[in-house]
């Protein structure tokens, strides 16, 4: 990248987790960019995606015109091609392929207790409501913030259902928060990052969504400073890591993986694989209902299509390796559930 390159141009929101992973991705690894709120005057006149998700980046296409680009996961993976230097993805394959699935995780299951804790929780609910539209626009008058944050809280309640969140599930979400900041905590004392002495892309999964649950929101966050103060601080931490000058020596041994990873690995087994199994079968038989059991507790949710996707994904990846790292990702997989993901 050279001084004549232009920022790269991003619209986000400070609720948004992924906005967030990106953010602090952007400043680790020193690739300039301009931040557009959404709703704001700088907006107007945007290209949009063909779904509407946060963050949006603004990219030349085919033609050299702009178009609207989503979804973290491949956007960080066409920056590592793009800009040299401060990697997120691990060199070694198959610990690029262990950075992946925790990355998963971290995006699309992490995010089921920060949805459950923020629209199911009266004090989350009122904070968020009360916020969230002053994001967008600050100078809100009075009526119409309240009024626009009465209307953003009730379809956000009434989309519960969509990471599953319900009567029965929600013990789940939440011990399964409560294990993973267990787990996290002792991987931290560990070494400061998933990936080892430097992140990787599943630290910024991870980051984006704890600076809800862990700084946001009120009763996750209460609970997480109660239970796991170091992790608290991790968050704080990771949001701008520009003055991190990794080796590449810091990256973490693939084989064998650390026992705290292996730990993390097995919650991922315990609670997302069991899910995607079962999401992607639904899919696959065009059922209205993902049904399976997770933690011993029934567990049903419509199915999510994009959920299906990550799992062919990271088949694929796992797919691609032979030999020693194969063998390196099976050791580490081993014993932690997560293994049944990648059965022939």
């Amino acid at each position: 990248m050279t001084e004549a390159t232009p920022p790269l141009r991003l619209r986000g929101a400070p609720g948004s987790p992924y906005t967030r992973k990106m953010l602090a991705l952007l400043r680790y690894r020193r690739i300039p960019y301009r931040f557009i709120v959404r709703g704001s005057r700088e907006d107007r006149g945007l290209p949009e995606p063909k779904v509407s998700l946060l963050p949006t980046f603004f990219l030349p296409g085919p033609d050299g015109r702009d178009e609207a680009v989503v979804d973290s996961t491949p956007l960080i993976r066409r920056f590592e091609r793009e800009f040299a230097g401060r990697n997120v993805v691990p060199p070694r394959p198959a610990l690029a392929f262990l950075d992946a699935l925790l990355e998963d995780y971290a995006d699309e299951w992490l995010t089921r207790p920060m949805f459950h804790y923020r629209w199911a929780f009266a004090a989350d609910t009122a904070k968020a409501s009360a916020i969230l539209p002053l994001w967008s626009r600050i100078d809100l008058p009075s009526e119409s913030w309240r009024e626009w944050g009465r209307q953003f809280a009730e379809r956000q309640i009434g989309r519960l259902r969509v990471v599953g969140s319900n009567e029965i599930t929600g013990p789940v979400i939440e011990a399964s928060y409560r294990r993973f900041l267990a787990l996290f905590d002792a991987a931290l004392c560990a070494r400061p990052f998933l990936m080892g002495g430097r992140p990787g892309a599943s630290d910024f999964g991870v980051y984006g969504q704890l600076t809800q649950l862990a700084l946001f929101d009120p009763t996750p966050a209460a609970l997480t400073l109660a239970e796991a103060p170091r992790c608290v601080a991790w968050v704080e931490r990771m949001e701008d890591l520009s003055g991190l000058e990794p080796e590449d020596a810091d990256w973490t041994s693939a084989d064998p993986a650390p026992e705290p990873l292996r730990a993390l690995l097995a919650e991922v087994g315990r609670v997302h694989a069991p899910f995607l199994l079962a999401n992607a079968a639904a899919i696959a038989q065009r059922a209205e209902q993902v049904e399976c059991s997770i933690d011993g507790k029934p567990w049903r949710q419509a199915p999510f299509p994009y959920q299906a996707k990550c799992l062919a994904a990271l088949r694929e990846q796992y797919g691609a390796l032979a030999g020693a790292e194969r063998r390196a990702a099976d050791a580490a997989l081993a014993g932690t559930g997560c293994e049944i993901l990648f059965a022939s």
